[in-house]
């Protein structure tokens, strides 16, 4: 299967260097480029992408309020963000605007194009690199939502531990192994939190379980 993904960033040599990558991909197809957030936008609604690789900081809509629109109006695209500064400011509102995950442009091409294959995939992606910073700056000066409380009550004691682990890192997979049980019975189990939690994907679902203290940024258990 071929992933197309659409770049979004004001810098033309950055988008050119991210092309130049994506095209020695045989499994990658780059299917448009946008200088900022608007473009993008109409970009997704017109050629409906797998991914887009979004920077925050661009003129007139920035990534996160473009990010936000593309969720908003229930576009499949999944939002990965490009990010030069690993505590930028508006990361954290791009996360809760929806994105899948995010990525230091540092990060070695190798990484960016598992990232993307991953994020087609359904997956999320944490950088280990800012996780545990991001969360330890913003968590803890946040109050979850009512419903955020009330839909953790409404977990059973297994997707509880499966959130907690979820926290951790560990994929599908990983936690399946660490239960004891099928990788089916995890994907159910994640599906079942997820839709109780009201959240969209792992991200959101990690960014709750801190925030609704379940697990902690300074947990050496968590992510790093």
């Amino acid at each position: 299967m071929t992933v197309s993904v659409v770049l979004a960033d004001d810098q033309d040599l950055m988008r050119a260097g991210l092309r130049l990558i994506l095209d020695g991909a045989p499994d990658i197809d780059v299917v448009g480029e946008a200088r900022e957030g608007a473009e993008a936008v109409a970009l997704v609604e017109m050629l409906d992408p797998d991914v887009v690789l979004m920077d925050i900081r661009m003129p007139g809509v920035d990534g996160v309020e473009a990010t936000r629109l593309i969720v908003e109006r229930g576009l499949r695209a999944r939002v990965l963000i490009l990010t030069t500064y690993d505590l930028d400011e508006h990361l954290y509102d791009t996360i809760r605007a929806g994105a899948c995950g995010f990525l230091l442009k540092t990060a070695p091409s190798h990484q960016l194009l598992d990232t993307i294959r991953a994020a087609a995939a359904g997956d999320t992606v944490l950088a280990p690199s800012i996780t545990r910073r991001l969360l330890d700056r913003f968590v803890r000066s946040s109050v979850p939502p009512s419903a955020a409380r009330a839909g953790l009550d409404a977990l059973t004691s297994r997707e509880r531990e499966v959130l907690e682990l979820i926290a951790r890192g560990l994929s599908n997979e990983e936690i399946a192994v660490d239960l004891y049980v099928s990788a089916a019975t995890v994907k159910s189990h994640v599906n079942t939190l997820f839709r109780k939690l009201q959240v969209r994907d792992r991200v959101q679902a990690v960014i709750l379980a801190y925030e609704c203290g379940l697990t902690r940024p300074d947990d050496r258990n968590g992510p790093s």
